[in-house]
């Protein structure tokens, strides 16, 4: 007789290797599944978590449980050297749960060989149920307290939590992954190997410092405002390191190319031996799947919160991603600031739940909520009468009419605006001058080399080209705002495409926004390296459904199958006095289109020549 396959009880277990959403320490998450999740299901869960760190001789540490509606997010904090063991609690404490109730749970993929589960509480024989070797046997915990036991004994590490004691004592960072770790940050930090552990005793700990420290995430923003944070650091004389979606930086030099928005990048930059101040972008994927890599910084900015990657990780709704976000405040520094958007209304909302200090920014300096910050003391920045004003301890400071600021298109970006006021204000939290923060932002974005990918405007042959991120309804509508699309003398070109991990409903909502600017002419993209899981054609497909429903007929027949060849066919397409706008997403299409451009621009190429 086959055996029954094993059923899905959860979709994810990761380790979090520091601070996340759901507690300040690390520890496990998994993303539970079930027919429905109720209190005394959770209770259980929490009541084999406890048992299990009895047996582990672990203390007692925070687990948090939030129900959605894809199933229930599932975490308990877990000591440094015990991160794998405490995966394997999680998904026994949960599975173990799930038998006790004689549940059978749903099966929408993605679990390693697990424990079946019985449909009623006459349980078949341990025997007949499948069991992975080497995890806690769910029907036996006297079994089960054993292999934990094992497991812990295994993963412990003495010497570790030694140096991470000592590290934490003498106000050092220690940044760990799997094969090495580093006390210290930047040119005060010192790189070991994992194996062997230097002895704390013998580490000169007074050669050992950190750097200064800002975090940047939200939903829209975050490159555009590291980089420009990075520019007003190494104006000020600090040799600076960043990290964002484009790749690892040391004073604008690139290090390494690829997505390194994670802890991860984060890592990376901390490490670089001559780095004296550190901005890195933090995504809500390495919050989520991994936590934050460090344990301190000065200053954190989240830009915006708007619906994005919803569905995932137990990421619902806005308060669900503004909690995910607002993890950037658990390692802020005493004095440390965290820079919030008061033009958002879900910040506003969540901003209760913050115990640290509050800079607020909005594009009226008058708005309710900065004034009455500011009677309090509180640092705002905002825009009074076209310019920048900046109100630190009561002292406002004017660094700049906003039109003269290249970032901002004449003023007409009005985001980039938002971003040139979060970027001041945690600039300042960091140390560096009003006066230098002006210098910068009057030069900043006057060159493509600036802000690549961002806002790029090219005027070729009377078409006007506007090169762009723009990866998400916000940040399609925006864009299409600030290009003027609306007051267009010509037609109206657009590149559309999205990532393959996002909704059906999604990919459509990003086709309405463009439908309610009416382009003449769509010419739908894959992206190879953002298909995640989707077929080619297949979010192309949707986009044109939606594209035709909301009445738009001027689109392109099939798909182009990168963003490069949908940039060409659009240039094939185009006219003296058209507009274009290609949100190009991936870093190495970017790099062609915008090389192309430049070649176009140098050559005088015409409409109806042959592109190179």
């Amino acid at each position: 007789m086959i055996p029954p396959a094993p059923l899905e009880t959860f979709t994810d277990s990761r380790r979090l290797l520091g601070s996340n959403p759901y507690f300040a320490d690390r520890g496990a998450a998994l993303e539970a599944c079930a027919d429905c999740i109720d209190p005394a299901m959770l209770d259980a869960w929490r009541e084999r978590v406890q048992r299990a760190r009895q047996a582990l001789h672990w203390p007692e540490q925070a687990t948090f449980a939030h129900v959605h509606p894809g199933g229930a997010t599932l975490a308990l904090a877990a000591p440094l050297d015990g991160l794998f063991t405490a995966t394997e609690i999680n998904e026994w404490a949960w599975e173990a749960a799930l038998h006790s109730f004689s549940l059978r749970a749903p099966s929408p993929g993605g679990r390693r060989n697990g424990s079946a589960f019985p449909e009623s509480p006459a349980a078949p024989p341990p025997a007949s149920l499948p069991h992975a070797p080497g995890h806690p046997a769910v029907w036996d915990e006297d079994e089960a307290m054993a292999t934990l036991r094992e497991l812990a004994r295994s993963e412990s590490d003495p010497a570790l939590v030694a140096l991470a004691n000592a590290a934490h004592e003498h106000h050092v960072e220690l940044l760990l992954d799997d094969d090495e770790l580093a006390l210290g940050e930047g040119h005060g930090a010192r790189v070991f190997p994992r194996d062997p552990l230097p002895d704390p005793a013998r580490i000169r700990w007074s050669s050992l410092h950190d750097v200064p420290v800002a975090l940047v995430t939200g939903t829209n923003g975050k490159t555009t405002t590291v980089r420009l944070l990075a520019a007003m650091a190494r104006a000020h004389g600090w040799s600076t390191g960043h990290s964002c979606t484009d790749g690892l930086f040391v004073d604008g030099r690139p290090i390494a190319a690829g997505d390194y928005s994670g802890p991860a990048g984060a890592r990376k930059v901390l490490r670089q031996p001559g780095v004296q101040c550190a901005i890195l972008e933090t995504a809500r994927g390495g919050i989520l799947r991994r936590g934050l890599a460090m344990q301190r910084a000065q200053a954190a900015v989240i830009t915006n919160i708007s619906a994005d990657h919803f569905g995932r990780y137990g990421v619902h709704d806005l308060d669900d991603l503004a909690r995910v976000k607002l993890t950037v405040a658990r390692v802020l520094d005493n004095g440390g600031l965290l820079v919030l958007n008061a033009d958002d209304a879900t910040l506003r909302e969540h901003a209760a739940d913050v115990a640290g200090t509050i800079g607020w920014f909005a594009l009226d300096d008058e708005h309710p909520l900065l004034i009455t910050h500011r009677a309090t003391g509180g640092a705002t920045c905002g825009v009074r009468d076209g310019r920048v004003v900046l109100t630190v301890g009561g002292a406002a400071q004017d660094l700049g009419a906003v039109v003269a600021m290249p970032l901002t298109v004449a003023g007409v970006a009005r985001y980039n605006v938002a971003n040139i006021l979060g970027a001041t204000l945690a600039a300042t939290a960091l140390g560096v001058p009003a006066t230098t923060i002006a210098e910068v932002l009057a030069r900043f974005g006057a060159t493509h080399a600036d802000n690549p990918g961002r806002l790029q405007h090219w005027s070729i042959a009377g078409i006007d080209i506007w090169l762009d991120y723009a990866h998400n309804p916000d940040g399609l509508r925006g864009l299409l705002d600030v290009v003027g699309v609306a007051q267009r003398r010509g037609r109206f070109g657009l590149l559309l495409g999205q990532a393959g991990d996002r909704s059906d409903d999604d990919i459509r909502e990003l086709a309405q926004v463009a439908a309610s600017h009416r382009p003449d002419h769509v010419v739908l993209k894959d992206m190879p390296a953002f298909m995640r899981g989707r077929a080619p054609g297949e979010v192309a497909a949707v986009l044109r459904t939606a594209l035709a429903k909301a009445g738009v007929d001027g689109v392109a027949p099939g798909h182009a199958e990168d963003e490069q060849q949908g940039a060409r066919a659009l240039l094939a397409w185009a006219c003296p006095g058209d507009v274009l706008v290609l949100p190009v997403h991936a870093k190495a299409a970017r790099v062609e289109v915008s090389t192309l451009l430049d070649r176009l621009a140098a050559m005088r190429w015409a409409p109806g020549q042959a592109l190179p």
